[in-house]
């Protein structure tokens, strides 16, 4: 009998251990313990149980003359979804997933565990055994080992800066890789790493890896390249024998059996193609014409459907971007004078039917804001190597921008900017303004949109009368990328957003760092190179207590906002789109709004 028993119980407790989901790769976290527990079964906002089939198709506006997302050459040309934050990654993957419903963490995606030292020294990675390229063949740590050292060699920033942090990079085991850092490496940096794409090392040649290619990439994604049409569209096909399928960080995703990404233009091809069906969604952010695009029968029908979503991270910040490595922008209190002249209130009340919000802040409603905090303890100490770098009102957390009337002919605000110009030593001479030299003071603004080229109008229209010339050039998005990555431009605007988020780290070196002033292909497009900002980012990525993150961001956003490297224009805290109704999302949605990658298309 007790035979039986033991038979019996050991058959128990098979059958309940079996029906246990497999357990989840352990999390990481920036600040503190990552929010999902070890044996989560999904991200929060991803639907386990959604459909798969169908397909989709994504609409964006400019061009693509390459599939290698990692190389300088056409780094903003790169065809979209190969790896994207908005589509997903759809080729490429990294080692651990980040759950888009906590600030910043991460969790098991090509690597089943991870292991780390409390002080981030080092951190070691065990690649799931499943873990297998498109073509079959197993992700090994000898393809980590290749993905870093092919970056350094011929990579485009930030990834081949990576290696620059790391003391030593070994393979540890049959599956293990650990990478032991040296000290220019910050508390975030693991994370980092944990979060660089790899690529296969029998399917890339070292040293062609730099040149551009339309030959479909092997990767160990969802999806595989089926189909490729230059400048015009790019097909992904789901792999049916996708790995990671069943991994909680994954369960959810990857609904569509094939997605396109089809190019336009201009915006407003991509509109009417939306109209028509062949886009199924549309994001526009002009609350006006969304009303006016939305009459069309579809809509009206109910076959299209608009709706809202919140998002808890700071807006976008959108703006005229000045070109500072350039003379005539070279002074902070002439680029002051230049934002004070943005007439917000007369836009906000003409152009956007008075549903937008004044950005002003590059963490604007969020703890990390410096607008309504005086500066702390902590602050202070952070900027006192800088003495008068931040202005009072900025320390206070006081400042705002001057608001005008709304009339477009504020004489109170003209005059105030006129007054900090004439300081710095500007003045009007037979109604032009001349800079310190006597030369005439005027700037280009490059544009890609008819809604740009209406933001741009407005202002030079303000700027006009005080004598400063501005013209306006409209060029498509392959040129401004290209001027982008050459930082062959006087002002930028609209293609200068920044999204922040509620962790920000790494990522802030690259737009805002000394080191990446003068980088090709980096998103340092101000030429920022301030020992203040650069102290203000270390002190941000190494910050071991929040209440020390907390004031290092808020240095760095008083140094962003006293520096007016940009002109901030507004925003709308609420994510929009339309889409068709064949498509369906998860009932929750992520801290940081909608996530595309977790939708799905209903059945016919």
């Amino acid at each position: 009998m007790r035979r039986i028993s033991f038979r019996l119980a050991a058959a128990v407790l098979s059958a309940f251990f079996a029906a246990i989901p497999a357990r989840a790769a352990q999390g990481i976290a920036m600040q503190g313990e990552p929010e999902l527990p070890p044996g989560y079964t999904h991200f929060p906002y991803a639907n386990p149980d959604a459909p798969k089939g169908g397909a989709i198709t994504y609409c964006v506006v400019g061009t693509f003359d390459n599939l290698n997302p990692f190389i300088i050459k056409s780094l903003r040309t790169t065809a979209r979804g190969v790896i994207d934050i908005i589509y997903g990654n759809l080729v490429f993957e990294t080692l651990m997933a980040r759950n888009y419903d906590e600030p910043f963490g991460l969790y098991g995606l090509l690597a089943d565990d991870v292991k780390m030292d409390p002080d981030r020294k080092w951190i070691e990675f065990h690649l799931d055994p499943k873990a297998k390229w498109s073509d079959g063949e197993p992700v090994t740590p000898e393809d980590v080992l290749f993905t870093y050292d092919t970056y350094t060699e011929k990579g485009r920033p930030p990834y081949s800066d990576r290696m620059k942090k790391v003391a030593k990079l070994e393979k540890t085991g049959e599956r293990s890789v650990k990478f032991t850092f040296n000290d220019k490496a910050d508390r975030e940096f693991p994370l980092i790493i944990a979060m660089t794409p790899i690529i296969p090392k029998h399917a890339f040649d070292k040293e062609t890896f730099d040149r551009t290619t339309l030959k479909p990439v092997i990767g160990s994604g969802p999806y595989t390249i089926a189909e490729v049409k230059p400048g015009d569209r790019i097909v992904f096909k789901r792999n049916p024998d996708y790995w990671g399928k069943d991994i909680p960080a994954k369960r959810g995703f990857d609904n569509y059996d094939q997605i396109t990404i089809q190019y336009f233009l201009n915006a407003n091809a991509m509109t009417e193609a939306f109209k028509k069906g062949i886009c199924a969604i549309d994001t526009e952010t002009d609350p006006v014409k969304r009303e006016r695009d939305l009459d069309f029968p579809a809509y009206k029908q109910g076959k299209v459907v608009a709706e809202t979503f919140q998002s808890g991270i700071p807006p976008v910040v959108n703006g005229f971007l000045f070109n500072t490595r350039l003379k005539k922008f070279a002074d902070p209190a002439v680029r002051r004078a230049l934002g004070m002249l943005y007439d917000f209130e007369w836009a906000n009340k003409n152009l956007f039917d008075g549903k937008f919000t004044r950005t002003m802040s590059y963490w604007q409603g969020s703890e990390l804001s410096a607008l309504g905090h005086p500066a702390s303890e902590k602050e202070k100490a952070l900027l006192a190597p800088f003495p008068g770098r931040v202005p009072p009102d900025v320390m206070d957390g006081t400042w705002r921008p001057p608001v005008t009337d709304g009339s477009g002919q504020d004489r109170k605000v003209l005059k105030a900017a006129f007054d900090v110009l004439k300081a710095a030593g500007y003045h009007i001479e037979g109604g032009n303004m001349v800079d310190p030299q006597g030369q005439p003071f005027g700037f280009e603004i490059l544009t890609s949109s008819q809604e740009e080229e209406r933001l741009a109008a407005l202002y030079q229209r303000t700027l006009a009368k005080l004598g400063i010339e501005v013209t306006i050039r409209a060029l498509d998005g392959d040129q401004i990328q290209s001027r982008k990555q050459r930082f062959d431009f006087d002002v930028l605007i609209g293609s200068t957003g920044f999204t922040n988020s509620l962790s920000p780290g790494i990522e802030q070196i690259g737009r805002w760092g000394s080191a990446s002033a003068n980088a090709e292909g980096s998103f340092n497009l101000a030429g920022v190179a301030d020992p203040a900002v650069d102290a203000a980012i270390e002190a941000m990525l190494n910050a071991r207590q929040k209440d020390d993150f907390v004031a290092a961001v808020r240095v760095l956003d008083r140094l962003l906002i006293s520096g007016n490297y940009m002109v901030p224009m507004q925003h709308n805290t609420e994510q929009w789109i339309a889409y068709w109704a064949y498509m369906a999302h998860p009932d929750k949605t992520s801290l940081y709004g909608y996530q595309l990658p977790t939708w799905w298309r209903k059945a016919n």
